[in-house]
């Protein structure tokens, strides 16, 4: 299936089970967990990987695992469709180890990830969900070209939504 474009420092691919141990050390970190209700456990890392590769099954894309052109794990970052105020919409997602994070790689990623969406789907518009809080994923959020569109109460958490229209 097709992945995003590499770019200058990151590649793109599939998420499989052999990915589980760096997928639960991110997901499970609490810094990159700091804005989700708690850190991720092994168990879920591995359920957030099996989702994963049910997107990639129904939809042709999903989160991907980015890494350095060398193979190192950098993250994941794609696109997933969430429910936002009642409506079906495309979201790009991220999230970079934290010792990596500071470098552009989310926006580069992220970026990689909107052209795609653009090229790859029949959707119109993309949005990236966002705590009020995390400060820095706005700031990815608007690089790539994303503004505030709205907000949203995802359960009991309120979010920011912001988003693009997509280029044809």
């Amino acid at each position: 299936m097709p992945t995003p474009e590499p770019t200058d420092r990151l590649r793109f691919r599939e998420m499989t089970h052999a990915d589980l141990g760096s997928m639960a050390s991110l997901l499970g970190d609490p810094e990159v967990m700091r804005f989700y209700p708690s850190p991720k456990s092994p168990e879920d890392a591995a359920n957030w990987i099996r989702w994963n590769q049910n997107n990639y099954a129904e939809y042709g894309y999903g989160l991907w695992i980015i890494e350095t052109h060398d193979g190192e794990f950098v993250g994941d970052c794609g696109l997933t469709w969430q429910m936002v105020n009642g409506a079906r919409k495309l979201e790009v997602g991220y999230h970079v180890r934290p010792d990596l994070q500071g470098q552009g790689l989310a926006t580069e990623a992220a970026t990689a990830c909107r052209s795609f969406a653009e090229n790859n789907t029949e959707a119109t518009e993309l949005v990236a969900i966002i705590h009020p809080d995390n400060r820095a994923s706005e700031r990815v959020a608007a690089k790539i070209g994303m503004h505030r569109i709205s907000d949203d109460r995802g359960g009991s958490i309120l979010r920011n939504v912001l988003g693009l229209r997509l280029q044809r």
